[in-house]
C-alpha cells in the first residue's frame, strides 16, 4: 500500500523519473503473491493503482539505496539489523516519522492483514499523511545530490 501510494504521489510532483520506488517484506512469507485483495479495494477506491508482487529485502540492496521506510518498530530493528554497515543502518527511517501530526505518538502503522477492511482503510490514511513530509525529505536529499 505504502509504494502505491508514494509513488503515486512522487508521479503527481514530477520526480518519477528521479525517484524509484519499491518495496518489500523483511521475510519471504508471501514472495511472489500479489497484494491482499483488501489492499487492491481499498487502493482503488482512492484512486491508485497497484501491481504490487511481495519479494524479500535483500542485505545487498543498501548499497544502491538512499532510503529504506519500514513501517513498523519491528522492522525497523530488523532492517537495521540487516544493514552491512552503520551508514546502511542510517538509512532505515520509519514512514511515520515524516507525518508532522504523528509527533509524540506511536510511530507504527497497524498492519490490517488479520482484520476487517476498516484497518485497511486505517492504513491508507497513515501512509496518506506520511507521504508529504516523505516527499519534502527526498526533495531536499535530492537538492543536496544535485551539483
Amino acid at each position: 500500500m505504502a509504494e502505491s501510494v508514494f509513488r503515486a504521489q512522487v508521479a503527481d510532483a514530477g520526480l518519477s523519473d528521479l525517484v524509484e520506488v519499491d518495496s518489500a517484506g523483511t521475510g519471504g512469507w508471501h514472495e511472489g503473491d500479489g497484494a491482499d485483495p483488501r489492499t487492491v479495494s481499498v487502493l482503488a477506491a482512492a484512486g491508485y493503482g497497484h501491481g504490487h508482487r511481495a519479494r524479500q529485502f535483500r542485505t545487498s540492496w543498501f548499497g544502491r539505496l538512499d532510503l529504506v521506510i519500514a513501517l513498523d518498530t519491528g522492522h525497523l530493528r530488523d532492517l537495521r539489523r540487516m544493514a552491512p554497515t552503520r551508514e546502511d543502518a542510517a538509512k532505515v527511517r520509519l514512514l511515520r516519522s515524516y507525518d508532522p501530526a504523528a509527533d509524540g505518538l506511536d510511530l507504527d502503522v497497524p498492519d490490517p492483514y488479520y482484520g476487517s477492511l476498516d484497518g485497511f482503510e486505517a492504513c491508507l490514511e497513515l501512509v496518506e499523511a506520511a507521504g508529504p513530509g516523505l516527499l519534502a525529505a527526498v526533495r531536499t536529499a535530492l537538492k543536496e545530490h544535485t551539483p
